[in-house]
């Protein structure tokens, strides 16, 4: 268990101590502020009214951390050089108000660890919020907001995840800080268990569209995705004024405010860079959202991850509800997912390491995710796509582990000229309109069924043949290609 020591309880550090104070171990504090005493106290720390720089002050035994925060340089160098002395393995720590002159801040500088420098401290913020690229980006993100006249929309893709969730609950709290009411939108239904957990134990404020709905709004911006109409229930046609999201896009994309980085795991990770850096707190429940859509969408940090994913990660943890997180985590498997995958598993058709089912109808597109998760551990299966239909729509989903072919290109070469696809290199999905196939002379299930399977996987298998081909061509190092046996067919 850590101990840790303040020595000294200044105007400008109190308010970092009181965060102190609810971290885990043991805190002593010393100061000789009479109220500062007192309130720490009843915060459950050891307190000691007497001055920082004494050495008496200081208690026996081992002290992990020492933070010297008195408004006055003096005495913090003084505390810092007799804490030093008595705690040599310490790590040190040293407040230094703006009037710190150079030879104090050099005799401080060769005791302590770190210092917490408030000019410095100031000038990177102002920094921060004045040339940096990421300052330009907000600047130009809150005067769009602003030209809103009316509500706007913050539209989620259909069948939201938690990083399209978070994303929207982000911007229009964010919105909200110029004052323009918006609304985090979604067309369809949130099925997937861990997504229903999500909203209901965050009671995440989030809005069902119908059709005809978007024209009430001012506004509208899309997260998570960027073209209106594709995988969403917006007209193609639709004006959109904001655009956050992570994924590359397969057409051009046409806002006002643009924020495309395919660098970036999450979109929810756009989405806290400007919360921390306009210095807004998301609250319990939404820094909850943000934590769970960065951690889903990077796969817990091993897909596609960068370090804003992390220092995304690392800002939103103190806010979490870690509790909450585990119950969304966990949620019970619904019968529709055991019976999708059953299905999935006995329709089966593999061939060398991919594998793709057809399960006919389905009542909960969702489920299909679920399934391909699951049928990607099977032993020798290194990429897994699972697809049914229902409502006149064929829905795919894919999923690819330890292999150098991009899935989410794969599925775009393979369906794009029929429907609508796209995703991550091991994460990925499309939609397809059922169309003429609905209107075959036997217009039975099983027929449906048996032309939906013909038409997806023998594209989705042509492609993935194609693609292999060409990496044993261009380059003969992966040895892909040969452990994929197509010759089997």
């Amino acid at each position: 268990m850590q101990r840790r020591l303040v020595l000294g309880c200044g105007s400008a550090a109190r308010a970092a101590i009181d965060r102190i104070a609810e971290w885990p171990g043991e805190l002593t504090v010393v100061s000789q502020r009479g109220e500062v005493v007192e309130e720490m106290a009843d915060s459950g720390a050891d307190t000691d009214r007497r001055a920082p720089d004494e050495a008496s002050a200081l208690p026996d035994g081992d002290v992990d951390v020492v933070f010297a925060a008195s408004d006055n340089v003096e005495t913090n160098a003084t505390a810092a050089e007799q804490a030093r002395e008595q705690y040599p393995h310490a790590c040190i720590v040293v407040y230094l108000p703006g009037d710190t002159d150079a030879e104090t801040r050099e005799r401080i500088d060769r005791i302590a660890d770190r210092l917490v420098d408030v000019e410095q401290v100031l000038v990177d913020r102002v920094s921060e919020l004045t040339v940096s690229p990421g300052a330009e980006r907000l600047h130009r993100l809150f005067d769009e907001l602003r030209g809103i006249d009316g509500r706007l929309a913050v539209v989620m893709h259909d069948n939201p995840d938690p990083d399209a969730i978070a994303s929207a609950l982000a911007l229009a709290r964010i919105a909200g800080v110029v004052e323009t009411p918006a609304d985090a939108c979604y067309f369809g239904e949130i099925s997937h268990q861990e997504n229903q957990a999500l909203v209901n134990l965050l009671e995440l404020d989030v809005v069902e569209l119908a059709d005809g709905v978007i024209d009430d709004y001012g506004g509208v911006a899309l997260v998570d995705h960027s073209r209106p109409g594709v995988n969403d229930g917006l007209p193609p046609d639709t004006e959109v004024d904001i655009v956050v999201d992570h994924h590359p896009p397969r057409g051009p994309v046409d806002a006002d405010f643009v924020d495309l980085r395919h660098d970036i795991g999450a979109t929810s990770t756009l989405l806290a860079d400007y919360l921390r850096r306009i210095g807004l707190d998301p609250g319990q429940s939404l820094a909850t959202a943000l934590l769970f859509g960065i951690r889903v969408d990077t796969d817990d940090f091993a897909r596609e991850v960068s370090v804003a994913d992390f220092e995304a990660a690392a800002w939103l943890l103190p806010r979490v509800d870690l509790s909450v997180l585990d119950r969304v985590e966990s949620p019970s498997m619904t019968a529709e997912v055991l019976e999708t995958l059953s299905r999935a598993i006995c329709d089966r058709d593999v061939r060398g390491e991919v594998l793709l089912s057809n399960v006919g109808t389905i009542r909960d597109r969702d489920a299909l995710a679920q399934a391909a998760d699951h049928l990607l551990n099977m032993e020798g299966i290194h990429i897994a796509v699972v697809y049914g239909f229902r409502d006149g729509t064929v829905y795919v989903s894919g999923r690819a582990r330890g292999t150098d072919v991009d899935l989410g290109e794969t599925l775009r070469d393979a369906l794009d000229a029929i429907g609508s696809a796209g995703g991550h290199a091991d994460m990925a999905g499309a939609q397809i309109s059922l169309g003429i196939l609905s209107e075959a002379d036997d217009n039975s299930e099983e027929a449906v069924e048996s032309v939906v399977t013909d038409v997806i996987s023998g594209r989705i298998f042509e492609t993935l043949e194609d693609a292999t081909t060409l990496i044993d061509v261009d380059d003969t190092q992966t040895g892909w290609a040969s452990e994929f046996p197509f010759e089997e067919w």
